[in-house]
């Protein structure tokens, strides 16, 4: 009799178990950000590494008393304020067209009212504010909500579809694939040390799998068996730290 193969679910959940084991229970603040400070924070971290993302965010906090403030300001002093965090001039203009959405829909900047509603319908308002993407809106679930969510950045996506745990193009899709797949209050924990997995040992090139604590449960074809090589990258991250 054949053995039956393991769930998505079953696969996630073992992930997790081998992942705590070696990195343990990731920090998490007893006070969650604002929903509108995750969004910032989130475009602010795009393409860069969480160090100078929180240091454009902290920049912003200091020049701009008020969401208002800083909705008011023009595209070019934003632009100036985050550009440590590089990118200045996309991320100005996503936050900006976040801000000026939200206030003509709303005629006020606050979105406090999604925390009654369902995970799926936040991710569907979230994404129809313009400046607004499914991993910016899974983030504001996760670190801002506390939902069971688990955002996919490039280190998820990656090494999901290297383990085979999904089989995915793009983070977006690797979401989709996973959203409805994880065990209850594990999305932290799971997301965390994935790309803590990501910075430090299933790096994009020469991964390190011979010390990697998922080598037994890793469907990757090409694993670098060669003399391993760990990077040890700062574990700040940016969404618990805000």
């Amino acid at each position: 009799m054949n053995k039956k193969s393991p769930t998505t679910k079953e696969r996630i959940a073992k992930v997790n178990v081998l992942l705590v084991k070696y990195y343990g229970i990731p920090f998490r603040p007893k006070k969650l950000p604002n929903p509108i400070d995750a969004l910032i924070a989130t475009i602010l971290s795009q393409n860069t590494n969480d160090n100078n993302s929180y240091k454009a965010y902290l920049n912003l906090k200091r020049t701009y008393e008020s969401i208002d403030k800083l909705a008011e300001a023009p595209r070019r002093e934003i632009e100036n304020t985050i550009k440590v965090a590089g990118l200045g001039k996309q991320k100005s203009a996503a936050i900006k067209a976040f801000l000026s959405s939200l206030k003509k829909r709303r005629d006020k900047i606050d979105i406090r009212y999604i925390k009654k509603m369902d995970d799926e319908d936040i991710l569907v308002e979230l994404t129809s504010i313009k400046g607004v993407g499914v991993k910016t809106a899974s983030c504001v679930l996760l670190f801002s909500l506390d939902r069971n969510v688990c955002p996919v950045d490039t280190h998820v996506h990656r090494t999901l579809n290297r383990m085979g745990i999904v089989k995915a193009k793009t983070p977006d899709k690797t979401f989709e694939q996973i959203k409805n797949q994880l065990l209850d209050g594990i999305a932290h924990q799971f997301h965390t040390n994935l790309i803590k997995l990501g910075r430090e040992i299933c790096k994009p090139s020469k991964p390190s799998c011979t010390i990697c604590p998922l080598l037994k449960v890793c469907s990757f074809k090409n694993k670098n068996l060669n003399k391993p090589s760990i990077t040890k990258n700062n574990t700040f991250l940016l969404l618990d730290s805000i």
